[in-house]
């Protein structure tokens, strides 16, 4: 499994490049540092995404450490590209296969 969710947190580190949702620079430390899921008080999700879960996910994968085993990241990518759906289909897709294999 930590193979597949490997390959999975690059097809999202690609998804969101081709969805020009990949940012040059970090969020600053203390938006990092929010306690809010996601980060949504202090960032968008992509911003989330790629600087804390894929990040976070990968550390955990180089650790041989358990991998989360609910995880509900898609209903919130829907709600957030609510009015952008087809222009970020690639990027649900790809969200939805994580939720999947974790869960």
């Amino acid at each position: 499994m930590s193979e597949r969710v490997a390959l999975l947190l690059d097809d999202l580190e690609a998804a969101l490049k081709a969805t020009a949702l990949w940012q040059a620079h970090a969020p600053s430390a203390q938006a990092l540092a929010s306690s809010a899921p996601f980060c949504c008080d202090t960032m968008p999700l992509e911003n989330w995404l790629q600087f804390v879960f894929i990040p976070k996910m990968r550390q955990v994968l180089a650790a041989a450490g358990h991998l989360p085993h609910k995880v509900q990241i898609l209903p919130m990518a829907e709600h957030v590209y609510a009015n952008k759906s087809s222009e970020v289909a690639s990027l649900l897709a790809v969200i939805k296969r994580l939720d999947t294999c974790l869960n």
